[in-house]
Order: C-alpha cells, then structure tokens, then sequence
C-alpha cells in the first residue's frame, strides 16, 4: 500500500484526483474505463465529490478465476 497526500487545490471529485495523478503518471490513462474507487472505505463513482480529510484509493483492473 502506499499513500500520498494531495494539495486540495482544484480537487472538486475523484475524477480531478484521478485527471492529477494520470497527468503525472501518463500510463494510467489506459485504465481510466476499468479503475475502481473507494472513498472513505466505500466503492465511488468518479463524480463522487472529495471533501477534506476524505482518503480516496484506486483499484487496478484484475482478473480471477
């Protein structure tokens, strides 16, 4: 696991969160259409709001069998 906290500034939901660390790290734009989010221990939609404090975690896809 690893943690990283972000400047608040421009972060209205979890897709800005997403759009900031895709701009960073270009590779994630492959999985944008099959990341998971969970915000505050609970699965979220992209358009989810953030508020201060809120702990946001992205799900890579995966498969299973």
């Amino acid at each position: 696991m690893r943690e990283t906290a972000v400047d608040p500034a421009g972060v209205t939901d979890v897709a800005s969160i997403f759009d900031r660390f895709a701009r960073q790290y270009p590779a994630l734009e492959n999985y944008r259409s099959s990341v998971l989010f969970a915000l505050n221990s609970e699965f979220a939609r992209s358009e989810s709001p953030l508020h201060d404090g809120d702990e946001l975690a992205f799900f890579p896809p995966v498969s299973g069998g």
